[in-house]
């Protein structure tokens, strides 16, 4: 049997665990005055949150248990006050030089965390240390125990484990729908806090100069660069219908085209047509692509001269495309040439433009 290859595909993913570092520190002054006081007994560092959990240290000056391996030591542990929880966690216990004021470590569990448990005492501790931490001999010897005064710090880093959805009563959130294009709509409707007014053939449309410069960089340009003060508030708009100029509007607002159901497929072809015009007018980028897409679709014999001429005055490089791909695809090349819309557009469109398409048909009939 051949041996299988390795998928080509890789998909990786990575989880990193999250932690929560702190240091607690432990001043304890008056050393020799806690001696004496007897195996087991201990003495509590103030309480500390590290990782939403309460910690302390717990000092034993005559050793943690009556054991052996605690006699003549002082015992150290690190203690979770906190109860019902079940916490991993690494740490470090250390004892401060007092001569350089740099701390050494003493006992560390820093490779493989240890499980502090309060829920219950039955085969987990609450607290993990050493009951031989430091000989007494040799600790009031060194450099640690100056003045009567011992320092212990824990370097401590809990753990924190990934909160568990409860499936059985916890239900699915459902996400609502985003309304920012909701919410523009009826700023745009409502005319609220308008702050300039645009006219186009008599018509006044009120609008908000930071949206409109937020959405195109002429609109930008018009009301906030250098040529702002001659504009004032109230701007007219030449060469555009109204409702082109609304629709324009609708899109700068809410990122989508109007609805123009009630409009027939002519009316429809000719009000895209003016509406690619005015997101070329404005650097609108995606309203052009989009009015684009709609012409690429609705290509016919009388009218893919004309869209042609369009796409090449406007840099619409796709519907440039989509024009030559359906002219050689149809096998109708001398009826494009006889159309009204190729007549009208030798009429009316520059010469320029007319080399140019006449220039590409002939390519594609040869």
């Amino acid at each position: 049997m051949a041996a299988l290859q390795r998928p080509t595909e890789r998909r990786a993913s990575r989880c990193t665990p999250v932690t929560a570092p702190a240091t607690l520190v432990f001043e304890i002054d008056g050393y020799s005055l806690h001696k004496g006081m007897g195996a087991d007994k201990f003495i509590r560092s103030t309480a500390v949150s590290v990782g939403g959990y309460e910690w302390c240290i717990r000092y034993y000056p005559d050793g943690a248990d009556t054991h052996a391996n605690s006699l003549g030591h002082v015992s150290v542990y690190l203690e979770l006050l906190s109860k019902g929880a079940k916490v991993r966690a690494l740490y470090d216990l250390r004892l401060v030089d007092h001569t350089t004021g740099l701390s050494s470590s003493v006992f560390s569990v820093l490779k493989s965390p240890m499980v502090f448990d309060s829920l219950s005492t039955s085969g987990t501790s609450y607290s993990w240390g050493l009951p031989y931490f430091k000989k007494k001999s040799e600790l009031e010897k060194s450099d640690y125990l100056r003045d009567d005064r011992l320092v212990i710090e824990c370097d401590l880093t809990v753990i924190k484990e990934p909160l568990v959805a409860d499936t059985a009563i916890t239900a699915e959130v459902q996400m609502p729908p985003s309304d920012l294009a909701e919410i523009f709509g009826k700023l745009l409707e409502a005319a609220e806090e308008a702050d300039v007014a645009f006219e186009v053939e008599g018509e006044i449309f009120p609008a908000h100069k930071i949206v409109l410069a937020a959405r195109s960089l002429v609109f930008k340009a018009e009301l906030y660069g250098p040529m702002r003060g001659k504009c004032g508030q109230n701007i007219t708009v030449e060469e555009m219908q109204p409702a082109v100029f609304k629709a324009l509007l609708h899109f700068i607002y809410t990122d989508s085209l109007p609805s123009m159901d009630n409009l027939d497929d002519d009316e429809k072809k000719e009000m895209v047509r003016h509406l690619l015009l005015a997101a070329d007018r404005y650097a609108m980028e995606r309203m052009k692509m989009m009015c684009e897409d709609i012409l690429c679709e609705t290509l016919d014999v009388e009218t893919v001269a004309t869209m042609l001429a369009l796409a090449d005055q406007h840099n619409c490089s796709r519907l440039k495309d989509a024009c030559a791909e359906f002219i050689m695809s149809s096998n109708r090349l001398d009826d494009v040439l006889a159309s009204q819309g190729y007549v009208h557009l030798k009429k009316s469109c520059p010469a320029a433009s007319v080399n140019i398409l006449e220039r590409l048909m002939k390519l594609l009939k040869f």
